[in-house]
């Protein structure tokens, strides 16, 4: 179906980790180094600063909130209080820069990374995902992971899906009690995985590159292609069911389903993600559009 796209809020560097939460969304901007609150009627108020550039956002079941800060590889948390500390260092588990994760309802986050140095343009190589658990202790969740980056956890609260953005798929996971990672299965296979080669050579054989992304009770994942200027919705199994299509200029980054009723669709959008062509623009925008299935699971 078409989709009627209306502008939230410009004027960012490059939107990420897009959430709703307390009847509200929060957004980082990787280059503004900053964690924003945007009501929606596109009023946008920074609630947290990140030196370090901050990526994925949740909650504890304390209510305190958890940002990936990308270039040091750490984990932090801001109490209600705005207090802000170190939650967990992932250094010894980051091949590059710690992007987006997913909090579960025990406070425990799933936690990607680039896997190498994207933006310096190095030969991509796998990744590990890591856990992070609520007292702050640090493990290995799933290795060999393709850049792990989106990722959603369905409603039974057992099963992890993890969008791996090199592979063109999605992975799914089994959430044991403790925590750990079993049943390693693919959820969708968007399209064939490329050779991993040079990074030119390897985004040149990526059709389909999943990033940001949030699950609808249907059990579809709406994913941002950051390779492809559009959002997927895609079924268990790899088909794509519906899509939106990005303005001209634009490619989409990172979706978020949320509102009153869960059907607005938030999408993280600029020219492109290049980061020494986003640092000191500002052409980032927050889309959205009404879709007709609301929101499921985590985040």
């Amino acid at each position: 179906m078409g989709y009627e796209l209306a502008t939230l809020l410009d004027g960012g560097h490059f939107y990420e980790g897009p959430r709703w939460h307390d009847g509200t969304w929060w957004v980082s901007d990787f280059y503004a180094h900053t964690v924003q609150r945007v009501t929606a009627d596109g009023h946008a108020e920074v609630v947290m600063t990140v030196d370090a550039q901050p990526s994925g956002l949740g909650w504890m079941p304390d209510g305190s909130m958890l940002v990936v800060s990308m270039r040091d590889h750490r984990l932090l948390r801001r109490a209600a209080d705005g207090t802000v500390t170190v939650h967990a260092d992932l250094s010894e588990h980051c091949g590059g820069k710690a992007n987006d994760m997913v909090v579960d309802a025990q406070g425990r986050a799933f936690v990607g990374n680039f896997g190498f140095d994207l933006m310096g343009g190095a030969d991509p190589s796998p990744a590990t995902l890591v856990r992070v658990d609520p007292d702050g202790s640090v493990s290995v969740a799933a290795e060999d992971m393709w850049f792990p980056n989106g990722s959603v956890i369905l409603p039974d609260e057992a099963t992890l899906v993890v969008g791996e953005t090199m592979g063109a798929r999605y992975t799914a996971f089994t959430i044991a009690e403790d925590g750990s990672l079993t049943d390693r299965r693919t959820w969708a296979e968007l399209a064939p995985a490329p050779t991993l080669g040079t990074l030119e050579e390897t985004l040149a054989g990526l059709a389909i590159g999943p990033d940001g992304c949030t699950l609808d009770v249907e059990g579809h994942i709406w994913a941002a292609d950051a390779m492809g200027a559009r959002v997927l919705r895609v079924a268990p199994g790899g088909e794509v069911v519906d899509q939106v299509t990005m303005p001209e200029g634009l490619g989409a980054f990172a979706c978020q389903l949320g509102g009153e009723d869960g059907r607005t669709l938030l999408i993280c959008a600029a020219p492109d993600f290049l980061e020494h062509m986003r640092m000191d623009a500002t052409e980032a925008v927050l889309l959205t559009t009404t879709v007709e299935v609301g929101h499921a699971g985590r985040p």
